[in-house]
């Protein structure tokens, strides 16, 4: 979504594509032939003025919030992360009662060493060993028994523990019987599968499509290639699979078979991939609710599933030539019961305030990157950290909660059901989600997805952490990762790393290759070394988050002007809201500044009240006009479905090149919402009721 936003709006303003680079937070927006001007500055309202600019400034106001927020927005900055106490003058001759609730606050430096002493690359080893297996698929034996594991370790460690029980609906390749396609009368049977395919027969023509991207489909379509009952042929890697496979949905294909090209896969001729092709998150058969047993719903299902058949074969069978193809696809809907697991070393003033720390425990195969080194590293961390609690004295202001998810193959099935099952409580209280999934894939880059409130964190954290790698790169955060509904579905803030090579990804993920051996000619057999450090770097995160008493979240007063053209929105459109709304939530981020520099942070209750405050902003950019069932990536800025600024930006370019599908009332109505949602994130920051900028 982040993508197609930059190129759309690269479109619109005829600007140069910009894309994550090297990992620096404030990108350069100045293009040869772009007119885009940054200034620092959080006074927006006060930059728009001017009887002629009102139609300009709509859109310009909608792109501050778009580049604002990825450079990273809210808050304070301070070197100081952890403010110095103010002692309050009592009047009295004796102290009255004043709990602060952190004494003794161990100092940050302190922390991080004692977390340094505790981990270290030759435990590692053990513990991989200990989690390693070969067949551990979602609702398996071998999946139960390393969650028992799991579950046996964080009791060991003293931690208050529990399970998540959800029976999900997953679609296997048959049991008796096989996935098949016939091509020039000969019949091949793949053994790769991919879950929730349309199921049934297709014949039709094979037509090349490159990596299935929508620029690939569009080229098609330009050389008037009709796509309409077509059998796509698709290269895997660029994108998942469910996105090639809704591209080619959407030009009518009837199949799409994907196959691992040997320029981006060194694999052999003969080796399966598996996955899923669900444009979204979950079990799509419960979209928005949550997989409990007995629980009674409608019978629905996600508007994300494909209608069409998707299959994925070898490399060996690959056929680019233009022929007929016959594709069956027989793959068998089940239920299965898969449990999540769950420790918690509780925070010792607002216990009630907690992080996360999840990874994922399944996997098609042995999984040794997929989940067998994430899986360890979250033992490890919660080892380690217990015993800082235990016997070195560290108390944790807020809690940290760690979870073992199942079924993270289907498409991170275990940690949505979790979040649908509690999404009231998660959205009050989770202030952050921090992902180990597939931390260990390569050595000699360092690569970061995540919500640009921790942009700063984490570039302070890469400081002092240090990964040693040739590149360190910030990417957006993608739908096929399973910190990716925690962000755009629950409003909680996220991050996602992994050690990868420089210019590629790892290529055994999602097939039976992906072992420890492989993984080790992946990383120069530097494996523990590297898990130590992605620990350190989660750990790090989790424990500042934890410690300081302000909830570690920046800003950066930062502003865009736009010189745009007078006629680029319908001249009906009233843009004064918009405008309005910008300047509410700038006067309130500055308020949120001025109370953080003026409140006593040693007093319990005001250090909660700002960090409630703070913790809202992610949440209060999830439309409330959309239902969670119906589109559950509800974030404006980094969700999907008709209520995000992309779609509103490319609505607007539909109206723009006068395209009939465009509806005038309809992108009003999409203005005026996405112009509230922002307001009452702004309502939200300032705080009391009686604190809120009501100019609108």
């Amino acid at each position: 979504a982040m993508d197609q936003a930059r190129s759309t709006i690269s479109k619109i303003f005829n600007g140069e594509p910009h894309s994550y680079t090297r990992f620096n937070l404030t990108q350069n927006m100045e293009g040869d032939n772009s007119q885009v001007e940054m200034k620092l500055s959080s006074d927006m309202d006060e930059e728009v003025g001017g009887n002629g600019n009102l139609c300009f400034m709509a859109a310009a106001t909608l792109l501050i919030f778009i580049i604002g927020y990825l450079i990273g927005y809210l808050v304070h900055r301070k070197k100081d992360l952890a403010p110095t106490p103010v002692a309050p003058k009592l009047p009295f001759e004796e102290p009255a009662l004043h709990e602060t609730g952190a004494a003794p606050l161990m100092d940050w430096d302190d922390v991080k060493n004692l977390l340094a002493t505790k981990l270290s690359a030759t435990k590692f080893e053990s513990v991989f060993s200990e989690f390693a297996s070969n067949s551990h698929r979602a609702g398996s034996p071998g999946d139960e028994a390393l969650g028992n594991k799991v579950l046996k370790k964080f009791k060991e460690y003293g931690m208050n523990t529990w399970t998540d029980e959800h029976f999900v609906k997953v679609q296997d390749p048959p049991a008796s019987g096989y996935n098949r396609f016939v091509f020039n009368g000969t019949e091949q049977r793949p053994n790769g599968f991919l879950s929730y395919s349309g199921t049934g027969t297709r014949t039709g023509a094979v037509v090349f499509a490159h990596y299935g991207q929508e620029n690939d489909f569009t080229l098609l379509r330009g050389k008037n290639i009709n796509l309409s009952g077509r059998v796509v042929l698709v290269k895997a890697g660029k994108i998942s699979f469910a996105e090639k496979v809704a591209n080619a949905a959407k030009m009518n294909a009837s199949a799409v078979l994907i196959y691992p090209d040997p320029t981006d896969y060194s694999i052999g001729d003969n080796t399966p991939l598996f996955g899923h092709v669900h444009l979204g998150s979950g079990d799509p058969y419960t979209p928005g609710f949550p997989s409990f047993n007995h629980t009674q719903f409608p019978p629905v299902q996600s508007s994300g599933l494909p209608t069409i058949l998707a299959q994925t074969i070898t490399t060996g069978m690959a056929n680019k030539e233009k022929d007929v193809i016959t594709v069956e696809v027989n793959n068998v809907l089940t239920e299965k019961r898969i449990n999540n697991v769950f420790g918690v070393i509780k925070g010792f003033v607002d216990a009630d305030r907690y992080v996360v720390i999840g990874a994922q425990r399944d996997a098609w195969g042995p999984g040794f990157a997929t989940s067998t080194v994430g899986t360890s590293v979250l033992v490890e961390l919660a080892r380690s950290i217990s015993d800082m609690v235990k016997n070195d004295g560290f108390k944790p202001r807020r809690s940290i909660v760690f979870a073992s998810w199942s079924a993270g193959e289907y498409g991170s099935v275990g940690a949505t059901e979790w979040m649908e099952g509690y999404l009231s409580s998660l959205s009050m209280k989770a202030f952050s989600y921090i992902n180990l999934d597939g931390v260990v894939a390569g050595r000699t880059g360092f690569k970061v997805a995540a919500s640009p409130l921790l942009h700063s964190l984490i570039e302070s954290t890469l400081k002092e952490v240090n990964p040693q790698v040739e590149d360190s790169q910030l990417e957006p955060l993608k739908l096929d990762n399973a910190a990716y509904p925690f962000l755009a579905f629950s409003g909680i803030p996220s991050v996602s790393f992994r050690f990868a090579p420089s210019n590629a990804d790892y290529q055994y993920s999602g097939t039976l290759l992906d072992t420890r051996e492989t993984l080790k000619q992946a990383t120069g057999q530097q494996i523990p070394q590297l898990a130590e450090t992605a620990a350190k770097f989660a750990g790090h995160i989790a424990l500042r988050l934890v410690h300081d008493h302000l909830i570690l979240i920046y800003s950066c007063g930062c502003s865009v002007c736009l010189q745009l053209r007078p006629d680029f929105l319908p001249k009906a459109l009233t843009v004064q809201w918009l405008i309005s709304a910008s300047g509410s939530y700038s006067r309130a981020s500055r308020t949120l500044q001025a109370d953080i520099q003026n409140s006593d942070l040693e007093d319990i209750e005001m250090c909660r009240i700002i960090n409630d405050r703070i913790m809202t902003v992610e949440r209060n950019f999830l439309s409330p006009y959309v239902s969670p069932k119906d589109s559950p990536f509800r974030h404006i800025l980094l969700g999907s479905g008709p209520h995000t600024l992309t779609a509103l930006f490319n609505h607007l370019e539909a109206l723009r090149t006068n395209n009939p599908e465009a509806d005038a009332d309809l992108f009003r109505n999409q203005f005026a919402l996405v112009t509230w949602t922002i307001q009452g994130c702004a309502n939200s920051l300032a705080g009391d009721i009686w604190s809120l900028d009501n100019e609108i």
